[in-house]
C-alpha cells in the first residue's frame, strides 16, 4: 500500500504543520538534553540497540537486544520523558502483550536495592530513595545497568517471548501507563522468539486439528495403516451389523482424502486352505510398493494389495495370535500367540525361532536396536527380548501393579522409546527400559503413532462407555506430545462417540503431521483430522526512522495453516488505541512519512481459523527533511518570512548555526532548504538591507574565521536561503563576537535555548506561509 500526502497511515484530522512545530520543538528539547551528561560511559555492548516509546512519550533505550549471552549479559537501560509521581521497575520480563502486565521478571520485583538483575527507579524525595531505590533524573531520566540471563526466576526466554521493560512499581501494580517494551533475543533467537508474536487469543503458533471428513466405506474399522509408498489407506476391519446389506469384513483400501473404496479384499484362506470371509483384526506393516501384511481371526497370517481378489496367506498351528510385526528378513514376521513369540516364514507358517515368556499378550518391535518389548499386563511386566539371541535380556515393573487395563505398546522407531498404555495412563520408557514419564489422561490409553518427521507422538484415548461411571461421558481425545520433552504438542482434541464398548481405536499418522486418522468401532467410522496451526510471526517489523516525504516500508510475515491474511494497524496514542490502516492487507505497508507521525507505532496482526497473532509494536520516527529543523526550516524559511525579523539558524549538529541579517521586507514563496553552516563557532549577525523581494547571498555558505559580516546584494545566491528574501553570510569557527552588537560567544546550551525563543517563533511564522505547498 502506498499512501499520497495528506493520507498517510494514521495521520489525525487538522494536517501535518501543527504536529511539525511540536517535532520542531521536541528537537531542539533533544538539543538542550544532549547538553546534559546522561551517565558514565559503557563499553559497546554486542547486539543492537533499540528505543521504544511508550503511552505517555516516554523514551526506552536499551544498549543491545540481539545475539545476548545465554550466561548472562550487561546492558545499559536509559529512560526519559517518566513521570515523577510513580516508581518504576526496569527489568526483563516475559512479554505478554500491550495492557498486560509484564511478568515473570528477573530478579523479580527488587525492594532490597541489590539485585542487579532489575532496578527500582522512584520520583526524588520519595521515601525509598536511596539505599534500596535510585531517583528520577531531571525530565524524569534515568540510566542504569542490569545484568540479564536466558534463564532464572521462574523466567525462560528460550521459551517464551522476553522483553527489557519498564512498569510500575509494586505501589501501583495495576498501572499500565508506565509499561514500555523492548523486545530482546539471546544467542540464537530473533526478536520475538520463540513466542513468533503475541498470540491473542491463543499462543501464537498453536497446533490443533479438526475434523475435515468422515469415511463410513469400511464396516467396523480395527486397524489402519497409511501405505508409505503409494499413500493409500489401508483398514483392517470386522463386520458392524445392521449397517449395511453385506458383510463388511475384510481388508479395505481407501483413497484417503475422500474414503472412497479402491479395493475391498474379504476372503483369505482358512485352516484347510480354503478361501472362506475373514476379518482383518491387525495389520503387520507395509509390502514393498503397495499392498500389507495381516494377521486374520483366528490364527491366519496373510497378504493383500490393492486390486487382489482374495489374500494368500497360511493357518498357524497353536493358539489365537494376539499380536504381529514384521520379522528380521522380509520373508519372515513375528508372531504372538499369547505368551509365546516366533519368527515365522510368511510363506509356509514355519517356526524359525520360538521362546516362550512367563505371560503376555502383545509386543512391539524395535528393529533399528534389534529388540522386542513384550507386555504381561497381568503379571505387570515389560519384557525386553533380543533379537539376535532371541532370549529376555531385562525386565521392567509396569506403575500400578499387575491387573491393569491393556492398552498398546508401542516403539518410537527415532529414540527407541516403548510407549505403554495402562488404564488411563501412557508409561513411556526408554529405550534402556527405564521409566521416564507418565502421561495421565481422563480416558482410556487405546493406540499410539509416531512421526518422526516432526518428533511427535499421537495417542487417541477412548471413553469407557458406560455412563453409569461419573468419570465417562462417551467422548474420547486425541493427544499429541513431543517425544523429547513429552510435552503437549497441540490442543487436545474430543472424539465425539469415540467409546470402547464396541472394540478399541485406532490410528495413523501421515509423515509430517499434517493429516491424522483415527478409527471409532463403536461408529464404524474413520475419521480424516486436518492439523491447523494458529500464525507464527517468522519476520517482524523494526523500528524506523525517516525523514520528512521520505518512502517508508514497514514488512512482516507469518506461517500457519490455513495460510493467515495479514492487517496493519496504527497506534497514535502510545499503544493504548489501534485503528486499522485502510486498505493495508499485504506484507509490506508502504507510504510516505510525515512529520505528524512521528512516534505513531505500527503493528500487523495475522489472522486464521485457528486464532490471531499480532507482531510487536514499531516506533515510526519522522525527522525533518534536511539535516535538522531549526537549520531547514527557520535558517531557510526566513528568507521568505518578514526581513526584519532574526534571521535562521544553521544545523545544528556541531554548533549554533549562522544567523541571518536583516533585510527588507521578503516576499513570498521561501523554500525549505539547508540553513546555514555545520561550523563550530557562533555565526554572525548580518546588518544589511535588501530590496523587497530580494535574493539573499550565501545564507548556507561560510564566512571566514572571525566570523563576522554580512553582505547583501540583489540577485545574490540562494543556497540555504529563501527565494525572494534576503538572508545574511554563516560564520564559521572560533569565538567572534556577534556581528553589530560586540555580544561574546553563547554556550551550546544557552544558544539552544536562545534557538527555543527565536528559532521556533520564525519557524512557525514561516511556516504559515508555506503550508500551501505541503
Amino acid at each position: 500500500m502506498t499512501s499520497t500526502p495528506g493520507t498517510a497511515p494514521g495521520t489525525p484530522p487538522g494536517g501535518p504543520s501543527r504536529l511539525r512545530r511540536r517535532a520542531g520543538t521536541a528537537a531542539v528539547a533533544a538539543l538542550l538534553l544532549a547538553g546534559v551528561p546522561a551517565g558514565a560511559a559503557v563499553s559497546a555492548d554486542a547486539g543492537t540497540p533499540r528505543t521504544a516509546t511508550g503511552p505517555q512519550g516516554q523514551k526506552l533505550t536499551v544498549s543491545a537486544t540481539t545475539g545476548l549471552d545465554p550466561a548472562g549479559q550487561k546492558i545499559r537501560v536509559q529512560g526519559e520523558g517518566y513521570g515523577l509521581t510513580t516508581g518504576i521497575y526496569v527489568a526483563l520480563c516475559k512479554d505478554n502483550g500491550d495492557n498486560r502486565v509484564p511478568s515473570p521478571c528477573l530478579g523479580g520485583a527488587d525492594m532490597s536495592g541489590g539485585s542487579k538483575t532489575s532496578q527500582w527507579i522512584v520520583p526524588p524525595g520519595d521515601p525509598y530513595e536511596g539505599d534500596l531505590a535510585s531517583a528520577f533524573g531531571p525530565g524524569g531520566t534515568f540510566d542504569v545497568k542490569i545484568e540479564i540471563t536466558e534463564k532464572g526466576d521462574g523466567l525462560d526466554c528460550a521459551e517464551v517471548a522476553c522483553s527489557v521493560v519498564t512498569r510500575a512499581d509494586h505501589r501501583a501494580a495495576g498501572n499500565r501507563t508506565q509499561d514500555v517494551r523492548i523486545p530482546v533475543a539471546f544467542a540464537g533467537q530473533e526478536p520475538g522468539e520463540p513466542g513468533g508474536g503475541e498470540g491473542v487469543d491463543v499462543p501464537a503458533g498453536t497446533v490443533s486439528y479438526k475434523s475435515a471428513a468422515e469415511f463410513t466405506t469400511a464396516g467396523k474399522p480395527l486397524d489402519l495403516l497409511l501405505h508409505p509408498d503409494s499413500k493409500k489407506l489401508y483398514v483392517g476391519a470386522d463386520n458392524l451389523p445392521d449397517t449395511a446389506d453385506v458383510d463388511e469384513r475384510g481388508l479395505h483400501v481407501l483413497n484417503p482424502e475422500d474414503g472412497a473404496s479402491e479395493s475391498w479384499i474379504s476372503q483369505a484362506p482358512g485352516s484347510t486352505g480354503a478361501l472362506r470371509a475373514s476379518a482383518a483384526a491387525r495389520i503387520a506393516g507395509p509390502l514393498p510398493g503397495d499392498g500389507v501384511v495381516y494377521n486374520y481371526p483366528l490364527r491366519g497370517v496373510g497378504s493383500a494389495k490393492s486390486g487382489d481378489e482374495a489374500a494368500s496367506g497360511v493357518w498357524l498351528a497353536g493358539s489365537t495370535i494376539t499380536d504381529i510385526a514384521p520379522g528380521t528378513t522380509p520373508d519372515t514376521v513375528l508372531v504372538a500367540q499369547g505368551a509365546t513369540l516366533s519368527e515365522i516364514e510368511r510363506a509356509t507358517g514355519t517356526a524359525t525361532r520360538t521362546l516362550t515368556l512367563p505371560g503376555g499378550t502383545q509386543f512391539a518391535a524395535d528393529p533399528e536396536r534389534g529388540a522386542v518389548w513384550y507386555t504381561d499386563f497381568t503379571a505387570g511386566k515389560l519384557h525386553r527380548v533380543d533379537l539376535a539371541s532371541f532370549t529376555v535380556t531385562g525386565s521392567s515393573d509396569l506403575p500400578g501393579g499387575p491387573g491393569g487395563m491393556a492398552g498398546f505398546t508401542e516403539t518410537d522407531p527415532a529414540t527407541g522409546a516403548v510407549w505403554v498404555g495402562v488404564d488411563r495412563s501412557v508409561l513411556v520408557f526408554d529405550a534402556a527400559g527405564t521409566l521416564v514419564k507418565t502421561l495421565v489422561g481422563k480416558d482410556l490409553a487405546r493406540d499410539a503413532a509416531f512421526d518422526t518427521a516432526t518428533g511427535r507422538a499421537h495417542v487417541v484415548w477412548q471413553d469407557g462407555g458406560d455412563l453409569s461411571d461419573p468419570a465417562n461421558d462417551n467422548n474420547g481425545t486425541l493427544t499429541v506430545h513431543g517425544t523429547e520433552d513429552f510435552a503437549p504438542a497441540a490442543k487436545d482434541l474430543s472424539l465425539p462417540g469415540n467409546h470402547s464398548q464396541a472394540g478399541a481405536a485406532s490410528l495413523a499418522v501421515e509423515p509430517g503431521g499434517a493429516t491424522v486418522f483415527v478409527t471409532s468401532p463403536a461408529e464404524g467410522k474413520i475419521t480424516r483430522l486436518v492439523r491447523q496451526v494458529s500464525p507464527l510471526v517468522t519476520h517482524a517489523p523494526e523500528d524506523l526512522t525517516a525523514k520528512e516525504g521520505e518512502e517508508v516500508a514497514l514488512t512482516a510475515e507469518a506461517e500457519g495453516t490455513p495460510e493467515p491474511t495479514v492487517r496493519w494497524q496504527v497506534s497514535t496514542d502510545g499503544a493504548q488505541t489501534w485503528q486499522d490502516v485502510e486498505g493495508a492487507t499485504e506484507p509490506a505497508l508502504t507510504f510516505t512519512a510525515r512529520t505528524a507521525q512521528d512516534g505513531y507505532r505500527y503493528r500487523a496482526e495475522f489472522r486464521n481459523d485457528v486464532g490471531t497473532t499480532r507482531t510487536a509494536a514499531v516506533t515510526l520516527t519522522v525527522t525533518p527533511a534536511t539535516g535538522g529543523d531549526s537549520g531547514g526550516d527557520t535558517g531557510g524559511d526566513t528568507g521568505g518570512d518578514t526581513g526584519g525579523d532574526t534571521g535562521g539558524t544553521g544545523d545544528a549538529s556541531n554548533g549554533a548555526g549562522s544567523t541571518g541579517g536583516d533585510g527588507s521586507t521578503g516576499g513570498d514563496g521561501g523554500t525549505h532548504s539547508s540553513g546555514g553552516s555545520t561550523t563550530d563557532g557562533s555565526g554572525s549577525t548580518g546588518t544589511t538591507t535588501g530590496d523587497s523581494g530580494s535574493t539573499g547571498t550565501t545564507g548556507g555558505s561560510t564566512a571566514a574565521a572571525g566570523g563576522s559580516t554580512g553582505t547583501a546584494g540583489s540577485s545574490g545566491s540562494t543556497v540555504g536561503g529563501g527565494v525572494a528574501g534576503g538572508t545574511g553570510t554563516a560564520a564559521t569557527s572560533g569565538g567572534g563576537s556577534l556581528a553589530a552588537t560586540g555580544a561574546t560567544v553563547m554556550s551550546v546550551t544557552l544558544a539552544a535555548a536562545a534557538l527555543v525563543g527565536t528559532g521556533v517563533l520564525v519557524h512557525r511564522r514561516a511556516r504559515r506561509r508555506t503550508e500551501g505547498a505541503l
